[in-house]
């Protein structure tokens, strides 16, 4: 956790998987516990890397703002209908054989030729996933593959270059995730400050994935107060600080 002024806070933005829920489930009772008291003194904010409302469903309807799509989308809570109402979402035109051409030279530079499926996932919002082993590749093969995120940090750097008009993060069990310039966390939550009159030093960030290429690591290195939850279990733990 890096030294703040606890008395200066007024919002807490959380990252989710690995955060708050393990990956692609449900709160735990204790987790949600912890918001609940959390909100009772601050602003709650999600800010995630995927869509809002998928954020939204995962987290059983909370009554909480949501940044999704690294800022491309912004969804407020409506606490008459208990549901999200979508005000920005915004899509990007993406050059698909630059791409391909692009992830074919990464592919062949570094010998992952051989892949089930499509080499990138094309997302509705300009996003991209570079997806190592194929976007039709097998859980158990994907989870196989990089456990510790070894073999795409050592190609890391490359990638960036390549993808120079990308913000790219090391993603899942086996993928590049990328969003266009310049989204990603810090600039969504930049924005959010903007938009509401908050400046960086009154509002902290919760996140697990803060190591090099991580979805959380353009906020943890800017001047933003972070607090690192390194296991969704030890949430609630974490931010009592802040109650």
């Amino acid at each position: 956790m890096k030294e703040f002024d606890i008395k200066k806070i007024k919002a807490i933005a959380f990252d989710l998987d690995g955060t708050i829920t393990q990956h692609k489930t449900h709160m735990i009772p204790e987790n949600r516990a912890a918001l609940d008291a959390l909100s009772k003194k601050y602003k709650l904010l999600m800010a995630g890397a995927g869509q809002a409302r998928r954020i939204f469903n995962q987290m059983e309807g909370y009554p909480i703002d949501i940044i999704g799509n690294y800022g491309l989308q912004f969804a407020r809570y409506n606490r008459e209908t208990k549901d999200i109402d979508i005000i920005r979402d915004l899509t990007f035109d993406c050059d698909r054989d630059s791409v391909n051409e692009r992830a074919a030279e990464i592919r062949n530079r570094y010998g992952y030729t051989e892949f089930a499926g499509d080499s990138v996932e094309f997302h509705p919002s300009g996003c991209l996933t570079l997806a190592m082993l194929g976007t039709k590749a097998v859980s158990e093969d994907k989870l196989a593959f990089d456990p510790d995120r070894k073999k795409r940090r050592a190609i890391y750097d490359d990638v960036v270059n390549t993808f120079s008009d990308y913000n790219v993060f090391v993603g899942g069990s086996s993928s590049f995730d990328m969003a266009p310039r310049p989204y990603n966390k810090y600039y969504a939550l930049d924005l959010f400050c903007k938009e509401n009159g908050l400046s960086h030093d009154e509002v902290v960030f919760v996140g697990d994935d803060y190591g090099l290429g991580g979805n959380d690591e353009s906020v943890y290195v800017s001047d933003f107060p972070f607090i690192c939850v390194d296991d969704y279990r030890e949430f609630a733990q974490k931010v009592s600080v802040l109650l």
